[in-house]
């Protein structure tokens, strides 16, 4: 049976899978004793169903608690399914932002690294993103994923990242204790950073968050420098409305392909916004269905709201590497049809709760 669901899960990703097929797949590898992590083979035994027998279609994640909260402490060594005896690879404990509480760790193990940059590299290639391209991110590294997921992205189209230091929970702290000022003064100290790499370095592309992109859409000279320079532009890490983003995309930067994105460190997989859209709707989001998806539900009941209804995000990972099933996320979004053959929904218009899990939610940079 191990065997067959490491098969499974290895389905290539210019195609599209049987879903259900993956999910039972992922199921049986991380709760067979020979194969699933220490964390979930102790964890099943205080679940009040069997999930090798009982999940039996995609509703049936909604079975399993949500366990994100315990990874705040739970010793990263147990997330690591048994199956992979001395063969794992691990690229690094990434954490969640910090935003409601002690930031939740999990691994990043390197088949899903090479996984994820390839289903996101081939969306890319899809929208006319070019190869070949030297990246400026600006974005957090160190315990954040989002910095390593860019400069890895960009090593495997060709380029060379070049890395503007960024710490958001500092950022977070200033703004908690309305020191707006403070908070302001460091995000300007980022954006003159980025506009000595891109004076200096021949830069194709940038990794950013909005609210950075925002700054530097205020000073005339960076936009100057962007627009004759940069090709491509690709943000995630915080949200923005589509109002900002039309006025990005169309005046600011109108010489530059703007890519949106959607995950959370939980999830290990941003997205790329649906191809096809017009500059003036909001951006579509389509996960990496099977393994990653999203349902939006009413958070009160946690039932699915209707179509074009807003509701809170539900996050599932399903991978060889990982599963984190039922995740809450601290996201209201627009629930959206799925595309042909996608189990879950797909995102649009997503903002954070004003407050989660009992904490006031603040972005900050990221």
């Amino acid at each position: 049976m191990a065997a067959t669901s490491e098969s499974a899960l290895g389905w290539p990703v210019d195609e599209i899978p049987d879903g259900m097929a993956v999910i039972h797949a992922a199921i049986e590898w991380h709760f067979h004793p020979d194969t699933g992590s220490p964390f979930w083979l102790e964890r099943a035994k205080t679940l009040d169903f069997d999930p090798r027998s009982d999940v039996r279609s995609f509703e049936d994640l909604r079975l399993f608690p949500n366990v994100v909260n315990e990874l705040r402490q739970v010793p990263v060594r147990d997330l690591i399914p048994r199956g992979y005896g001395d063969r794992v690879s691990i690229t690094g404990v990434f954490e969640s932002g910090g935003t409601t509480g002690v930031p939740k760790k999990v691994l990043l193990l390197g088949d899903w690294e090479d996984r994820y940059l390839e289903w996101v590299s081939r969306r890319l290639d899809e929208r006319g993103f070019p190869r070949d391209l030297d990246f400026l991110v600006l974005a957090p590294t160190g315990p954040h994923v989002m910095g390593q997921f860019a400069a890895q992205l960009c090593r495997r189209r060709g380029g060379i990242p070049f890395h503007v230091d960024l710490d958001p929970r500092w950022v977070k702290k200033c703004i908690a204790a309305g020191q707006a000022d403070q908070a302001a003064a460091y995000a300007d100290h980022l954006v003159e950073q980025a506009g000595h790499v891109l004076e200096a370095q021949p830069i194709g592309a940038i990794v950013a968050t909005p609210p950075l992109l925002e700054r530097m859409a205020g000073r005339d000279q960076l936009v100057d420098l962007v627009n004759k320079q940069v090709q491509a532009i690709y943000w995630g890490g915080a949200s923005v409305d589509a109002d900002t983003e039309h006025l990005l995309r169309t005046e600011v930067f109108p010489h530059v392909q703007l890519h949106s994105s959607y995950g959370g460190t939980m999830g290990m997989c941003p997205t790329v916004d649906r191809m096809g859209l017009a500059d003036d709707v909001p951006r579509i989001f389509d996960p990496f269905s099977p393994h990653i998806t999203f349902s939006v539900v009413d958070p009160e009941t946690g039932r699915p709201v209707p179509y074009g209804a807003r509701g809170q995000v539900v996050m599932n990972h399903v991978s060889k590497s990982m599963f984190i099933p039922n995740n809450d996320e601290r996201d209201l979004a627009t629930r959206v049809e799925p595309l042909p053959g996608q189990l879950g929904d797909s995102l649009s218009e997503v903002a954070p709760f004003g407050v989660f899990g009992g904490e006031e939610v603040i972005e900050g940079v990221y």
